[in-house]
């Protein structure tokens, strides 16, 4: 079974959320997929903790090692079919990237975003849930 993780599912198994247990065995055994511009959305996330100073660059390092040992495979999504995703929904062009890729893959989104969830069952993704 294949799933794609979006950046929240992430975050939240780095930092040790109390999801990290759920995500962990919703994705046992599972294919973890995922639009290569989640790579870049974890770096994102970490910069805006340290714009914020939740953490410092040692932690954000630490965390980073943690989330190169998460086996991904990043994939290209269709970028046209994405943003008529992103239009008909009204959504930002990287949750799109996300939708565009359970739908291309016929994958399971797990996504620890609401909104991002209620759209993808709109178009009939499959959502797992912390």
């Amino acid at each position: 079974m294949e799933i794609v993780l979006d950046t929240s599912a992430i975050i939240a198994f780095i930092a040790n959320e109390p999801e990290r247990d759920s995500i962990i065995a919703l994705t046992k055994g599972a294919t973890l997929i995922a639009p290569a511009s989640v790579h870049w959305e974890v770096g994102n996330a970490f910069s805006a903790m340290l714009k914020r100073k939740r953490l410092n660059l040692d932690d954000a390092v630490k965390a980073l090692t943690v989330y190169r040992t998460i086996p991904i495979r990043f994939v290209d999504v269709e970028l046209v079919q994405s943003l008529q995703i992103a239009a008909d929904e009204k959504i930002y062009a990287y949750d799109a990237y996300l939708l565009q890729c359970s739908l291309k893959y016929r994958a399971a989104l797990f996504t620890l975003d609401a909104n991002l969830a209620a759209v993808a069952r709109k178009l009939g993704v499959r959502v797992l849930e912390a």
